[in-house]
C-alpha cells in the first residue's frame, strides 16, 4: 500500500505540473490548431500515467479522472470550447488545475466573477440523507459476499452492478468535498441523477448516468456528428448517427479504463455493451419519432422495462469483464489494505 500511495502521489505531481503547462499555453497561444499541437503530448502522457498505479481504486480514479475526462477537456480547450474555455485571466491557476483534473465546475455570475453554485439547506440536507442511506446499503452489500456461495451467480453479478453504482457515487461523494475545500468555491458535477428512476434509455443515458461523461461526449462527439450528419440526411434523423459515433468512443474509453484495471487483453465485449445500447437507444429515438406522439407506454412499465434491458444486457456482457480479474476480491482486498494502512498510521 506505501508504494501504490507513493506512485498515486508522484503520478499527480505530473498531473499538476502538466496542467499548468497546460494553464501557459492557454494564456500565450490562442485557440485552435497550434494550441491543439502543444496540448497533445499532455493528451499522450495521460493515457500513460494510470499504467504506473495497479491498485483498482487509485488507478481507475485516475484513469476517469485524467485519460477520459482530463483529455476530453484539454481537447476543448484547445478550441476554446467545454469548462476550461472561461477568459483564464479570471481562472486561477489552482481553478484550472482543479476544473481540469476533476469532475468539478465553477460558476459564474453575471460580473463574470467565479461564485458557488446557489445550494439551499434543504437540498444540502436530502443529499446528505441520499449520500447516508447509500453507504449503508454499500456496507450491508459488502457483507452479504461473506455469504455469496450460498447465493446464485446470476444474482451475485445484479449485486456487483449495484456495488459499482454504489462505489462510484460514494466515491465522487468524498472528491466533491475535497475539491470543495481546495477551490473554496467549486462544485462537484453531478455523476449520477437516481438512475434507478430512469423512464427509457434515452433518460438513463442522457439525463441519469454518469452526466459529466455525457456532457463532455455531447460536446466532443454527439452534436459535431449531428450538425455534420444534418446536411446529408435532414436535422431529423440526424442524432442516429451521433448516437452511434457517442456510443463507440464511449466504448473505447471503457475499454481503455478497463484494461488499466486488469491489463488483460480485451474481449471487446464492452464495446457490444455499449454498440448494442446505440442501437437500442437509436431504435427508441425512431419510435418516438414515428408513433411516440400517438402511443406511449406508461412511464411504470417504460422505466421497468429500461431496468430489465439494463439488467440483461449488464450481467451478459459488462459485469463478467469485471470478473475476468477477480474485480470484487481485489476491491475487498484493497479496501481491508487500506483500512489496515490507516491504523498503523494513526498509532504513531
Amino acid at each position: 500500500m506505501e508504494g501504490e500511495l507513493g506512485n498515486f502521489i508522484k503520478v499527480w505531481i505530473t498531473v499538476f505540473i502538466s496542467l499548468c503547462y497546460c494553464y501557459i499555453v492557454g494564456k500565450s497561444i490562442a485557440k485552435g490548431p497550434l494550441r491543439l499541437l502543444f496540448l497533445l503530448p499532455i493528451v499522450c502522457l495521460f493515457l500513460y500515467l494510470p499504467l504506473e498505479l495497479s491498485s483498482m481504486h487509485l488507478g481507475g480514479l485516475t484513469g476517469f479522472f485524467i485519460t477520459w475526462l482530463g483529455n476530453f477537456k484539454l481537447l476543448l480547450f484547445a478550441f476554446g470550447k467545454g469548462p476550461l474555455a472561461s477568459d483564464l485571466s479570471n481562472l486561477s491557476l489552482i481553478r484550472f488545475v482543479a476544473v481540469a483534473s476533476l469532475p468539478i465546475k465553477i460558476f459564474i455570475n453575471d460580473q463574470n466573477k467565479e461564485t458557488p453554485s446557489p445550494k439551499t439547506p434543504e437540498k444540502g440536507q436530502t443529499s446528505l440523507l441520499n449520500y447516508a442511506i447509500k453507504g449503508v446499503l454499500f456496507a450491508l452489500l459488502l457483507r452479504v459476499y461473506d455469504y455469496s456461495e450460498f447465493i446464485h451467480p446470476k444474482v451475485m453479478l445484479g449485486l456487483y452492478g449495484l456495488h459499482i453504482y454504489f462505489s462510484l457515487e460514494l466515491t465522487l461523494a468524498i472528491v466533491a468535498a475535497m475539491a470543495k475545500s481546495l477551490t473554496g468555491d467549486g462544485e462537484l458535477e453531478p455523476q449520477f441523477n437516481e438512475p434507478y428512476l430512469c423512464s427509457s434509455l434515452q433518460d438513463f443515458w442522457g439525463r441519469r448516468w454518469n452526466l459529466m461523461v455525457t456532457s463532455i461526449l455531447r460536446q466532443t462527439v454527439y452534436e459535431p456528428t449531428r450538425n455534420f450528419s444534418k446536411h446529408i440526411i435532414g436535422r431529423k434523423w440526424a442524432p442516429i448517427p451521433a448516437v452511434i459515433a457517442t456510443f463507440s468512443v464511449s466504448a473505447l474509453m471503457h475499454e481503455i479504463i478497463f484494461y488499466y484495471l486488469s491489463r488483460l487483453r480485451p474481449t471487446w465485449k464492452i464495446t457490444w455493451f455499449f454498440l448494442l445500447h446505440g442501437f437500442c437507444l437509436n431504435v427508441e429515438i425512431v419510435l418516438k419519432k414515428t408513433i411516440g406522439k400517438k402511443w406511449r407506454l406508461p412511464r411504470l412499465i417504460s422505466g421497468a422495462l429500461t431496468i430489465v434491458v439494463l439488467m440483461i444486457t449488464s450481467i451478459w456482457l459488462l459485469i463478467p469483464q469485471l470478473l475476468r480479474f477477480q474485480a470484487d476480491v481485489r476491491t475487498l482486498e484493497e479496501i481491508a489494505a487500506f483500512g489496515a494502512f490507516i491504523r498503523n498510521v494513526t498509532r504513531f
